[in-house]
Protein backbone atom coordinates (compact mmCIF):
# COMPACT_ATOMS: atom_id res chain seq x y z
CA UNK A 1 0.00 0.00 0.00
CA UNK A 2 0.92 3.31 -1.05
CA UNK A 3 1.80 5.62 2.48
CA UNK A 4 -0.22 8.75 1.93
CA UNK A 5 -1.06 11.25 4.36
CA UNK A 6 -4.68 10.21 4.38
CA UNK A 7 -2.96 6.58 5.99
CA UNK A 8 -0.76 8.23 8.65
CA UNK A 9 -4.29 9.69 9.65
CA UNK A 10 -5.92 6.27 9.36
CA UNK A 11 -3.29 5.10 11.84
CA UNK A 12 -3.77 7.30 14.41
CA UNK A 13 -7.39 7.05 14.39
CA UNK A 14 -7.07 3.19 14.82
CA UNK A 15 -4.27 3.73 17.79
CA UNK A 16 -6.39 6.08 19.37
CA UNK A 17 -9.34 3.24 19.18
CA UNK A 18 -7.19 0.98 20.73
CA UNK A 19 -6.31 3.08 23.42
CA UNK A 20 -9.86 4.57 24.17
CA UNK A 21 -10.79 0.57 24.56
CA UNK A 22 -8.02 -0.66 26.56
CA UNK A 23 -9.02 1.97 28.86
CA UNK A 24 -12.88 1.07 28.92
CA UNK A 25 -11.94 -2.73 29.05
CA UNK A 26 -10.37 -2.25 32.81
CA UNK A 27 -13.39 -0.63 33.68
CA UNK A 28 -17.06 -0.07 32.39
CA UNK A 29 -18.18 -0.44 28.52
CA UNK A 30 -19.23 2.83 27.39
CA UNK A 31 -22.46 3.55 25.26
CA UNK A 32 -24.65 6.21 23.99
CA UNK A 33 -27.15 7.81 26.32
CA UNK A 34 -29.72 7.23 24.81
CA UNK A 35 -29.49 3.28 24.89
CA UNK A 36 -29.07 3.48 28.64
CA UNK A 37 -32.20 5.62 28.90
CA UNK A 38 -30.54 8.92 29.27
CA UNK A 39 -31.06 12.31 27.25
CA UNK A 40 -27.73 13.36 25.72
CA UNK A 41 -29.37 16.92 25.27
CA UNK A 42 -30.24 16.43 29.00
CA UNK A 43 -26.72 15.83 30.02
CA UNK A 44 -25.68 19.01 28.48
CA UNK A 45 -26.53 20.56 31.58
CA UNK A 46 -24.01 18.92 33.45
CA UNK A 47 -21.33 20.16 31.58
CA UNK A 48 -22.86 23.74 31.54
CA UNK A 49 -23.12 23.26 35.70
CA UNK A 50 -19.53 22.59 35.45
CA UNK A 51 -18.64 25.28 33.32
CA UNK A 52 -20.37 27.85 35.14
CA UNK A 53 -19.21 27.08 38.51
CA UNK A 54 -15.38 26.83 36.91
CA UNK A 55 -16.31 30.55 35.27
CA UNK A 56 -17.14 31.95 38.84
CA UNK A 57 -14.21 30.41 40.40
CA UNK A 58 -15.20 27.59 42.64
CA UNK A 59 -12.99 24.85 41.20
CA UNK A 60 -10.19 24.83 38.71
CA UNK A 61 -11.66 21.75 36.80
CA UNK A 62 -13.50 18.59 37.01
CA UNK A 63 -13.67 15.25 36.10
CA UNK A 64 -17.57 14.07 35.70
CA UNK A 65 -19.10 10.39 34.65
CA UNK A 66 -22.56 9.12 34.86
CA UNK A 67 -23.44 5.02 34.11
CA UNK A 68 -26.51 3.47 33.87
CA UNK A 69 -27.29 -0.24 33.60
CA UNK A 70 -23.48 -1.19 33.88
CA UNK A 71 -22.24 1.33 31.10
CA UNK A 72 -20.60 4.40 31.01
CA UNK A 73 -22.44 6.95 29.11
CA UNK A 74 -21.45 10.59 30.05
CA UNK A 75 -17.43 10.73 30.74
CA UNK A 76 -16.20 14.13 30.40
CA UNK A 77 -13.13 16.56 31.80
CA UNK A 78 -13.21 20.09 32.01
CA UNK A 79 -11.54 23.19 33.38
CA UNK A 80 -7.49 23.42 34.72
CA UNK A 81 -6.01 20.24 36.95
CA UNK A 82 -3.25 23.44 37.40
CA UNK A 83 -3.92 27.05 36.95
CA UNK A 84 -0.42 27.99 37.04
CA UNK A 85 0.86 25.54 34.68
CA UNK A 86 -2.59 26.26 32.71
CA UNK A 87 -2.80 22.33 32.46
CA UNK A 88 -5.98 21.46 30.98
CA UNK A 89 -7.90 18.63 33.41
CA UNK A 90 -7.55 15.25 32.08
CA UNK A 91 -10.55 12.18 32.57
CA UNK A 92 -7.68 10.21 34.04
CA UNK A 93 -6.94 12.98 36.36
CA UNK A 94 -5.89 11.45 40.06
CA UNK A 95 -7.43 13.23 43.01
CA UNK A 96 -8.02 13.30 47.14
CA UNK A 97 -10.79 11.66 47.41
CA UNK A 98 -10.53 12.76 51.54
CA UNK A 99 -13.66 10.95 53.47
CA UNK A 100 -14.89 9.07 49.56
CA UNK A 101 -12.25 6.95 51.54
CA UNK A 102 -15.18 5.66 54.17
CA UNK A 103 -17.44 3.60 52.12
CA UNK A 104 -14.38 1.52 51.01
CA UNK A 105 -13.04 0.73 54.27
CA UNK A 106 -17.17 0.37 55.01
CA UNK A 107 -16.97 -2.32 52.57
CA UNK A 108 -13.62 -3.49 54.10
CA UNK A 109 -15.51 -3.90 57.00
CA UNK A 110 -18.52 -5.42 55.95
CA UNK A 111 -16.21 -8.52 54.67
CA UNK A 112 -15.25 -9.26 57.85
CA UNK A 113 -18.60 -9.20 59.51
CA UNK A 114 -19.33 -11.66 56.24
CA UNK A 115 -16.04 -13.81 57.84
CA UNK A 116 -17.62 -13.79 60.86
CA UNK A 117 -14.53 -12.25 62.24
CA UNK A 118 -16.79 -8.50 63.51
CA UNK A 119 -20.22 -8.19 64.19
CA UNK A 120 -21.89 -4.80 63.83
CA UNK A 121 -22.83 -4.96 67.90
CA UNK A 122 -18.89 -6.02 69.14
CA UNK A 123 -17.21 -3.17 71.33
CA UNK A 124 -14.60 -1.85 70.14
CA UNK A 125 -12.52 -2.65 73.32
CA UNK A 126 -12.81 -6.67 71.90
CA UNK A 127 -10.22 -5.41 69.46
CA UNK A 128 -8.85 -2.47 71.45
CA UNK A 129 -8.57 -3.04 74.80
CA UNK A 130 -7.53 0.43 75.74
CA UNK A 131 -11.61 1.32 74.50
CA UNK A 132 -12.50 -0.13 77.80
CA UNK A 133 -14.05 2.21 80.15
CA UNK A 134 -14.10 5.17 78.25
CA UNK A 135 -15.53 8.34 79.11
CA UNK A 136 -18.23 11.29 77.99
CA UNK A 137 -17.62 14.49 77.89
CA UNK A 138 -20.52 17.10 79.77
CA UNK A 139 -20.34 21.00 79.10
CA UNK A 140 -18.89 23.05 82.44
CA UNK A 141 -22.04 25.28 83.28
CA UNK A 142 -20.71 29.39 81.94
CA UNK A 143 -20.67 31.68 84.56
CA UNK A 144 -22.36 34.56 83.41
CA UNK A 145 -20.14 37.75 82.21
CA UNK A 146 -19.48 39.79 85.39
CA UNK A 147 -18.83 43.52 85.24
CA UNK A 148 -16.63 45.63 87.50
CA UNK A 149 -19.28 47.35 90.20
CA UNK A 150 -22.16 49.50 89.42
CA UNK A 151 -23.31 46.83 86.53
CA UNK A 152 -21.15 48.02 83.86
CA UNK A 153 -19.92 45.11 81.02
CA UNK A 154 -17.09 43.78 81.40
CA UNK A 155 -14.13 45.02 79.08
CA UNK A 156 -14.32 43.17 75.64
CA UNK A 157 -11.49 40.38 75.52
CA UNK A 158 -8.46 40.65 72.92
CA UNK A 159 -9.14 38.98 69.93
CA UNK A 160 -6.96 35.67 69.40
CA UNK A 161 -7.33 32.08 69.33
CA UNK A 162 -10.58 29.80 71.39
CA UNK A 163 -10.19 28.54 74.56
CA UNK A 164 -10.44 24.97 74.29
CA UNK A 165 -14.44 24.18 75.70
CA UNK A 166 -14.65 23.92 79.79
CA UNK A 167 -16.41 20.49 80.43
CA UNK A 168 -15.82 17.63 82.71
CA UNK A 169 -16.80 13.77 82.62
CA UNK A 170 -18.93 10.62 83.12
CA UNK A 171 -18.58 7.31 82.48
CA UNK A 172 -20.14 6.21 79.01
CA UNK A 173 -23.38 4.24 79.92
CA UNK A 174 -22.11 1.56 76.99
CA UNK A 175 -19.15 0.92 75.44
CA UNK A 176 -18.85 1.93 71.40
CA UNK A 177 -19.79 -0.74 68.69
CA UNK A 178 -18.48 -1.35 64.99
CA UNK A 179 -21.78 -0.27 64.35
CA UNK A 180 -21.67 3.34 66.38
CA UNK A 181 -18.64 4.03 64.48
CA UNK A 182 -20.06 3.18 60.59
CA UNK A 183 -23.02 5.62 61.22
CA UNK A 184 -21.09 8.11 63.17
CA UNK A 185 -23.04 7.73 66.24
CA UNK A 186 -20.22 7.20 68.68
CA UNK A 187 -19.65 10.84 69.69
CA UNK A 188 -15.92 9.82 69.08
CA UNK A 189 -13.63 13.03 67.78
CA UNK A 190 -17.34 14.76 66.67
CA UNK A 191 -17.50 18.47 68.34
CA UNK A 192 -15.77 20.67 69.91
CA UNK A 193 -15.36 18.82 73.43
CA UNK A 194 -13.62 15.39 72.37
CA UNK A 195 -11.57 17.17 69.29
CA UNK A 196 -9.75 19.71 71.97
CA UNK A 197 -8.91 16.17 73.86
CA UNK A 198 -8.07 14.92 70.70
CA UNK A 199 -5.73 17.23 69.82
CA UNK A 200 -3.62 16.38 72.90
CA UNK A 201 -3.09 12.85 71.33
CA UNK A 202 -2.48 13.61 67.82
CA UNK A 203 -0.50 10.82 65.37
CA UNK A 204 2.80 12.17 65.31
CA UNK A 205 4.46 11.86 61.48
CA UNK A 206 5.20 8.43 62.38
CA UNK A 207 2.89 7.40 63.74
CA UNK A 208 0.40 4.28 62.56
CA UNK A 209 -2.87 3.22 62.89
CA UNK A 210 -1.14 0.95 65.56
CA UNK A 211 0.26 3.50 67.43
CA UNK A 212 -2.65 5.82 67.53
CA UNK A 213 -5.96 4.30 67.80
CA UNK A 214 -5.50 2.89 71.52
CA UNK A 215 -4.83 6.54 72.65
CA UNK A 216 -8.35 7.10 71.34
CA UNK A 217 -9.42 5.33 74.28
CA UNK A 218 -8.29 7.90 76.35
CA UNK A 219 -10.27 10.60 74.55
CA UNK A 220 -13.96 11.73 76.36
CA UNK A 221 -16.88 10.78 73.82
CA UNK A 222 -18.52 14.18 72.41
CA UNK A 223 -21.88 12.53 73.77
CA UNK A 224 -23.34 8.98 74.92
CA UNK A 225 -22.79 6.60 72.17
CA UNK A 226 -26.05 6.00 70.10
CA UNK A 227 -28.20 9.54 71.34
CA UNK A 228 -27.09 11.48 68.32
CA UNK A 229 -25.54 11.87 65.02
CA UNK A 230 -22.08 14.02 64.75
CA UNK A 231 -19.63 13.39 61.72
CA UNK A 232 -16.40 11.94 63.44
CA UNK A 233 -14.21 12.99 60.39
CA UNK A 234 -11.57 11.16 60.74
CA UNK A 235 -11.28 9.26 63.79
CA UNK A 236 -13.67 6.67 63.62
CA UNK A 237 -13.26 5.39 59.99
CA UNK A 238 -9.58 5.18 61.24
CA UNK A 239 -10.88 3.18 64.00
CA UNK A 240 -12.18 0.52 62.31
CA UNK A 241 -9.16 0.24 59.60
CA UNK A 242 -7.32 -0.84 62.84
CA UNK A 243 -10.06 -3.45 63.27
CA UNK A 244 -9.95 -4.72 60.12
CA UNK A 245 -6.34 -4.77 60.17
CA UNK A 246 -6.09 -6.92 63.56
CA UNK A 247 -9.36 -9.11 62.10
CA UNK A 248 -7.34 -9.86 58.89
CA UNK A 249 -4.27 -10.16 60.07
CA UNK A 250 -3.13 -7.54 57.36
CA UNK A 251 -1.77 -3.97 57.29
CA UNK A 252 -4.97 -1.85 55.95
CA UNK A 253 -3.02 -0.61 53.19
CA UNK A 254 -2.53 -4.29 51.56
CA UNK A 255 -6.26 -5.84 52.66
CA UNK A 256 -7.92 -2.48 51.09
CA UNK A 257 -5.43 -2.96 47.88
CA UNK A 258 -5.55 -6.80 47.42
CA UNK A 259 -9.30 -7.40 48.68
CA UNK A 260 -11.08 -4.51 46.61
CA UNK A 261 -8.68 -2.54 44.40
CA UNK A 262 -7.12 -5.03 42.36
CA UNK A 263 -10.12 -6.97 41.90
CA UNK A 264 -12.24 -4.25 40.64
CA UNK A 265 -9.37 -3.31 38.56
CA UNK A 266 -9.32 0.12 40.73
CA UNK A 267 -5.80 0.44 39.32
CA UNK A 268 -5.28 4.24 39.86
CA UNK A 269 -6.33 4.06 43.29
CA UNK A 270 -3.23 4.45 46.45
CA UNK A 271 -2.93 5.59 50.27
CA UNK A 272 -0.07 6.90 48.85
CA UNK A 273 -0.41 10.60 47.00
CA UNK A 274 1.88 10.61 43.90
CA UNK A 275 3.92 13.67 44.05
CA UNK A 276 4.88 14.69 40.78
CA UNK A 277 3.12 12.28 38.65
CA UNK A 278 1.39 14.91 35.88
CA UNK A 279 -1.76 13.51 36.43
CA UNK A 280 -2.39 14.52 40.18
CA UNK A 281 -4.80 17.52 39.96
CA UNK A 282 -3.44 20.67 42.23
CA UNK A 283 -5.56 20.73 45.35
CA UNK A 284 -6.71 24.22 45.46
CA UNK A 285 -8.99 26.07 48.76
CA UNK A 286 -10.86 29.54 47.88
CA UNK A 287 -9.26 32.85 49.02
CA UNK A 288 -10.22 36.36 49.43
CA UNK A 289 -8.35 36.84 46.35
CA UNK A 290 -9.55 33.65 44.29
CA UNK A 291 -8.37 29.74 44.58
CA UNK A 292 -5.06 28.96 45.89
CA UNK A 293 -2.91 25.83 45.82
CA UNK A 294 -3.32 24.49 49.67
CA UNK A 295 -0.88 21.54 51.17
CA UNK A 296 -1.94 17.81 51.30
CA UNK A 297 -3.15 17.28 54.79
CA UNK A 298 -0.23 15.83 57.12
CA UNK A 299 -1.91 12.65 57.77
CA UNK A 300 -1.50 11.71 53.78
CA UNK A 301 2.55 10.85 54.71
CA UNK A 302 2.90 7.46 53.59
CA UNK A 303 3.07 5.87 57.11
CA UNK A 304 -0.49 6.46 58.29
CA UNK A 305 -3.18 4.96 56.29
CA UNK A 306 -6.43 7.22 57.11
CA UNK A 307 -9.81 5.20 56.62
CA UNK A 308 -11.00 8.65 57.48
CA UNK A 309 -9.41 10.29 54.03
CA UNK A 310 -6.40 9.06 52.83
CA UNK A 311 -7.25 7.53 49.30
CA UNK A 312 -6.26 8.67 45.57
CA UNK A 313 -8.31 8.17 43.19
CA UNK A 314 -9.47 8.82 39.52
CA UNK A 315 -13.32 9.04 38.49
CA UNK A 316 -12.74 6.29 36.42
CA UNK A 317 -11.56 4.10 39.30
CA UNK A 318 -13.80 4.88 41.39
CA UNK A 319 -16.82 4.55 39.21
CA UNK A 320 -16.11 0.80 39.48
CA UNK A 321 -16.64 0.86 43.28
CA UNK A 322 -20.15 2.40 42.75
CA UNK A 323 -20.89 -0.31 40.11
CA UNK A 324 -19.96 -3.00 42.41
CA UNK A 325 -22.63 -1.69 44.79
CA UNK A 326 -25.11 -0.88 42.22
CA UNK A 327 -24.59 -4.56 41.23
CA UNK A 328 -25.30 -6.17 44.83
CA UNK A 329 -21.68 -6.76 45.46
CA UNK A 330 -20.73 -8.09 41.92
CA UNK A 331 -18.28 -6.68 39.10
CA UNK A 332 -17.20 -8.65 35.95
CA UNK A 333 -18.12 -11.97 37.26
CA UNK A 334 -16.22 -11.07 40.80
CA UNK A 335 -18.28 -11.18 43.53
CA UNK A 336 -17.03 -8.63 46.57
CA UNK A 337 -19.99 -8.51 49.04
CA UNK A 338 -22.98 -10.69 49.09
CA UNK A 339 -26.28 -8.81 48.14
CA UNK A 340 -27.44 -9.03 51.77
CA UNK A 341 -24.04 -7.42 52.72
CA UNK A 342 -25.05 -4.06 50.02
CA UNK A 343 -28.44 -4.14 51.03
CA UNK A 344 -27.22 -3.70 54.73
CA UNK A 345 -25.32 -0.38 53.94
CA UNK A 346 -28.08 0.85 52.36
CA UNK A 347 -30.23 0.67 55.20
CA UNK A 348 -31.09 3.37 57.57
CA UNK A 349 -29.32 2.52 60.93
CA UNK A 350 -29.67 6.05 61.53
CA UNK A 351 -32.73 7.53 60.82
CA UNK A 352 -33.54 11.41 59.78
CA UNK A 353 -35.46 12.05 62.95
CA UNK A 354 -31.80 11.35 65.22
CA UNK A 355 -30.48 14.49 66.19
CA UNK A 356 -27.23 15.71 64.18
CA UNK A 357 -29.24 14.55 60.68
CA UNK A 358 -30.60 16.38 58.28
CA UNK A 359 -34.52 15.89 57.06
CA UNK A 360 -34.52 13.57 54.37
CA UNK A 361 -31.31 11.94 54.68
CA UNK A 362 -30.17 9.22 57.13
CA UNK A 363 -27.36 7.36 57.55
CA UNK A 364 -26.63 3.83 56.59
CA UNK A 365 -23.25 1.30 56.98
CA UNK A 366 -20.50 4.23 56.16
CA UNK A 367 -22.91 6.24 54.09
CA UNK A 368 -25.84 8.95 53.85
CA UNK A 369 -28.81 7.34 52.37
CA UNK A 370 -31.52 9.41 51.13
CA UNK A 371 -35.02 8.31 52.50
CA UNK A 372 -36.90 11.15 51.88
CA UNK A 373 -36.44 13.08 48.67
CA UNK A 374 -38.82 15.76 49.03
CA UNK A 375 -38.22 16.74 52.73
CA UNK A 376 -34.17 17.00 51.46
CA UNK A 377 -35.21 18.91 48.19
CA UNK A 378 -33.55 16.29 45.90
CA UNK A 379 -34.10 14.45 42.38
CA UNK A 380 -32.59 11.61 43.83
CA UNK A 381 -34.60 8.32 44.08
CA UNK A 382 -35.18 7.12 47.59
CA UNK A 383 -32.57 4.53 48.70
CA UNK A 384 -29.82 6.39 46.80
CA UNK A 385 -26.78 6.38 48.90
CA UNK A 386 -23.44 7.42 48.63
CA UNK A 387 -21.07 10.07 50.17
CA UNK A 388 -18.58 12.85 49.64
CA UNK A 389 -15.06 14.37 49.78
CA UNK A 390 -13.77 16.76 51.77
CA UNK A 391 -11.70 18.49 48.85
CA UNK A 392 -14.71 18.42 46.54
CA UNK A 393 -15.46 14.42 45.38
CA UNK A 394 -18.93 13.41 45.38
CA UNK A 395 -21.09 9.90 44.39
CA UNK A 396 -24.01 8.03 44.30
CA UNK A 397 -25.35 4.92 43.97
CA UNK A 398 -28.73 4.68 43.00
CA UNK A 399 -30.00 0.62 42.70
CA UNK A 400 -33.79 0.98 41.31
CA UNK A 401 -32.40 3.17 38.45
CA UNK A 402 -28.99 1.67 37.72
CA UNK A 403 -27.63 4.35 37.72
CA UNK A 404 -24.38 5.88 39.59
CA UNK A 405 -22.17 9.28 39.16
CA UNK A 406 -18.86 10.36 40.17
CA UNK A 407 -18.02 13.69 40.30
CA UNK A 408 -13.75 15.31 41.41
CA UNK A 409 -12.65 18.25 42.06
CA UNK A 410 -10.14 19.66 44.33
CA UNK A 411 -11.78 22.44 45.69
CA UNK A 412 -15.18 22.23 48.32
CA UNK A 413 -18.24 23.33 46.93
CA UNK A 414 -21.62 21.83 48.38
CA UNK A 415 -24.09 24.02 46.15
CA UNK A 416 -22.66 22.59 42.92
CA UNK A 417 -22.53 19.05 44.48
CA UNK A 418 -26.67 19.27 44.82
CA UNK A 419 -26.85 20.56 41.43
CA UNK A 420 -24.61 18.12 39.90
CA UNK A 421 -27.23 15.32 41.77
CA UNK A 422 -30.17 17.38 40.26
CA UNK A 423 -28.39 17.48 36.60
CA UNK A 424 -27.76 13.43 36.32
CA UNK A 425 -31.05 12.88 37.62
CA UNK A 426 -32.96 15.56 35.31
CA UNK A 427 -31.53 13.58 32.42
CA UNK A 428 -33.01 10.14 33.33
CA UNK A 429 -35.63 10.20 30.27
CA UNK A 430 -36.43 6.39 30.69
Amino acid sequence: MRWTKRSTNLVVLLACATITATAFSAGAPSAKPEDVGLSTARLKHVAELVQRHIDAGSFSGAVTLVARNGRIAYYEAAGSMDLEAKKPMAKDAMFRIMSMTKPIIGVATMMMIEEGKVRLQDPISKFIPEWANMTVAVASPTPAAAGPAGGAPAPARAAGPAADPAYYTVPAEREVTVRDLLTHTSGLVSGPMSNSAARKVAAGPKDTLADYIPRLGKVPLEFQPGTRWAYSAQAGFDALSRVVEITSGMPIDKFVKQRILDPLGMKDTTYVVPTGNPRLAKLYSHTAEGLKPAADPSFMNGVYFSGGGGLVSTALDYAQFALMLANDGELNGLRILSPRAVELMDSVFASDTLPGRPRGESFGLSMRVVNDPAARNSFLTQGSFGWSGAFGTHFWVDRKEKLVAVVMTQTSNREFLSDFENMVMQAVVD
